[in-house]
């Protein structure tokens, strides 16, 4: 059975940090682009992140741009992202995404194979 599980969230300050993990398993993922998805109350899912297979290529939406990182430590089958510099704005619920694909830059939710149930973020300012 394949499972990603969040973790991480919480309610912090705006300009505070949190560090979300994903844990997948189920399957080899070694060979899957992993990503972050969001969804804020009232909006639709966006893309936050994308991480390569390999680690080496990431790929972030603008806006979250110099405030967060993406890693991921393909022996534990773990994905990262650290977050900076939080924003009321960046309030949502977090979801890990795994898909099987040659490029990182897919930012549409139905391309990717496997979602998370999610891990909320909330940031007060």
């Amino acid at each position: 059975q394949v499972r990603l599980v969040e973790s991480g969230g919480g309610l912090v300050h705006a300009g505070d940090s949190l560090r979300l993990s994903c844990e997948a398993s189920g399957r080899d993922f070694s060979k899957y682009v992993m990503g972050w998805f969001r969804r804020a109350p009232g909006e639709e899912r966006e893309f936050v992140a994308s991480i390569s297979w390999s680690g080496e290529n990431t790929y972030y939406q603008d806006s979250v741009k110099g405030r967060f990182t993406l890693s991921r430590d393909t022996a534990k089958n773990s994905v990262y992202l650290q977050m900076n510099s939080l924003k009321p704005e960046d309030t949502a619920v977090y979801y890990c995404a795994a898909g099987f694909m040659e490029t990182i830059t897919v930012v549409t939710p139905s391309l990717y194979d496997y979602f998370g149930r999610g891990t909320t973020v909330t940031v007060s300012s």
